[in-house]
């Protein structure tokens, strides 16, 4: 099965260079390129990408933006920055985005994001995502009162929560939980499911606004 992807970038020497890696592996097809967020959103709107790799900072409509307005359809948003931390990353992150890739990551890495992103999951296994919703929280970033939902969940699903804001992938919270990666998976569907959120992405945006987890409380 073909994964599409759209290119977002104002730079067209980047979106070259992201189209060539992914072309030159099998199963991917960039289906279109925009140099800002209006083209990326009507460039969406057109070709119901799988992935949409968008740059934050673009002239007349920037990537934060270009996200929000995607965040109901479903075309997965995976954040090109910098690791000099975007002002905006954070904000991102709330407006529906899967992930983080950065712009000089090696091509390995970034055929293996897009295929996180494209088969549903957020892109939170490397360290970057937990390190940049960190910074922000360390920074202030908005703090909202402790969300309703969390009254719902069972004590072994706020656990698996924590887990997850720490970055730990389902294999590993099974380790620490001593159960079956098949539980962890369910538990997880339902967090998401009663705390009515997109993927895991937006569970640690929430556990870590809501005080449920504290920055540098684990790795």
């Amino acid at each position: 099965m073909t994964t599409t992807v759209v290119l977002a970038d104002d730079q067209a020497l980047v979106r070259a260079g992201f189209r060539m890696i992914l072309e030159s592996e099998p199963g991917f097809e960039v289906v279109a390129e925009a140099a800002d967020g209006h083209e990326a959103v009507a460039a969406v709107e057109r070709h119901r990408p799988d992935v949409v790799l968008m740059d934050i900072r673009m002239p007349h409509l920037d990537g934060l933006e270009a996200t929000r307005r995607l965040a109901s359809g479903d075309a997965r948003v995976l954040i090109l920055t910098t690791f000099s931390v975007d002002d905006y990353v954070y904000e991102a992150l709330r407006a529906g985005a899967s992930g983080f890739l950065l712009k000089d990551a090696p091509p390995e890495e970034l055929i293996k994001a897009v295929r996180v992103v494209a088969s549903g999951n957020a892109l939170l296994s490397p360290a970057i995502t937990r390190q940049v919703i960190e910074e922000f929280v360390r920074g202030g970033a908005p703090r909202a009162r402790p969300a309703p939902g969390l009254q719902l969940l069972t004590a072994r699903e706020l656990e698996v929560l924590r887990h997850m804001a720490k970055g730990l992938s389902n294999a590993e919270i099974a380790a620490e939980l001593v159960v079956s990666e098949t539980t962890v998976k369910t538990h997880v569907g339902r967090v998401l499911m009663k705390l009515q959120l997109r993927d895991r992405v937006q569970a640690v945006v929430l556990a870590y606004e809501s005080g449920l987890v504290q920055p540098g409380s684990g790795s």
